[in-house]
């Protein structure tokens, strides 16, 4: 049986984006989209479970994988969702979610062999405390913040803290969020404090992103990374494409600093370009050295 470094579990969206000059781009989006490639790229051996209605399985046609390393797990709905972008840097928006998938229950998990189980959501909601406790039984598992913070109300998007992050934390072996949802959790603005209170909660390793800097912390040590894109195109799935990168370099045996200067490296590359990363481990290689190394 084939052994997978991680799988990226989560639902991929149908996605509406309109920028701050009234373009719209529809496209599939959702972070086990974005994740996915990223991991790929940077040479990790993946497994996708994907939760999406089965009518919009070209969504998953997109990913480029090979059919025994992704499956389909059926939702009566696909999530939908609409972002309205307000600046050039996107940093501010307006979403909404018109539909949400079904949850992913523990039973719906492939049996597949699999070192580390990354929980790509998208809401409150996709991933059940039940589904959290089968895989901390399986393996590693990683999450991002997100799917536990952002809660769909009607269509509205609201964040709200995570009323079970004392008993669920110390199940994360390695755990993202962005600078807004480092504070919902720990009250905390400043990230290094905030990344401090989220280890001494339980979680074993942190990422925290910010449009300027990466940052992760282990208990232990503590590392920051710049952010060097050279322009915002791409700025849709930044937070995704870091953590799929590090998990993955992580998973295949780069230390933190290493994992972090690579996955800082790899979303400066993909946020020039919209879309999902296309790039190669070699192309974010060569950008480390073009950038990084000067």
């Amino acid at each position: 049986m084939k052994t997978y470094d991680l799988m990226i579990v989560g639902p991929a969206t149908r996605d509406v984006n309109i920028d701050y000059t009234g373009i719209e781009d529809r496209s599939a989006g959702g972070a086990v989209t974005f994740c996915t490639p990223a991991a790929v790229a940077a040479g990790a051996k993946v497994f996708a479970a994907v939760k999406i209605a089965p009518e919009d399985k070209d969504i998953i046609d997109g990913f480029r994988m090979a059919p025994e390393d992704i499956a389909l797990l059926p939702s009566e709905k696909t999530t939908l969702m609409k972002n309205v972008y307000f600046a050039p840097d996107r940093e501010r928006r307006d979403a909404s979610c018109p539909a949400q998938s079904d949850p992913i229950r523990p039973e719906e998990i492939p049996d597949v062999d699999c070192r580390l189980y990354h929980l790509a959501g998208l809401l409150y909601g996709d991933f059940p405390n039940e589904l959290i406790e089968f895989l901390h039984g399986r393996g590693l598992v990683s999450a991002d913040a997100q799917g536990f913070l952002r809660h769909n109300e009607d269509g509205k998007l609201c964040f709200h803290d995570w009323e079970d992050k004392l008993k669920y934390l110390p199940y994360m072996d390695f755990l993202k969020t962005d600078a807004a949802e480092a504070e919902i959790l720990t009250g905390l603005t400043d990230r290094e404090a905030a990344a401090r209170q989220l280890h001494a909660w339980g979680a074993k390793e942190i990422l925290i992103s910010h449009n300027t800097e990466m940052l992760a912390y282990d208990g232990k040590d503590l590392f920051t990374c710049p952010v060097m894109a050279r322009n915002l195109s791409g700025r849709t799935g930044r937070g995704d494409t870091t953590f799929a990168a590090y998990l993955a370099m992580r998973m295949t045996g780069a230390d933190m600093k290493d994992a972090l200067l690579y996955a800082t490296a790899c979303v400066s590359l993909k946020m020039e370009t919209p879309g999902v990363f296309r790039g190669t481990k070699a192309d974010v290689e060569d950008y480390i050295r073009e950038f990084y190394n000067g």
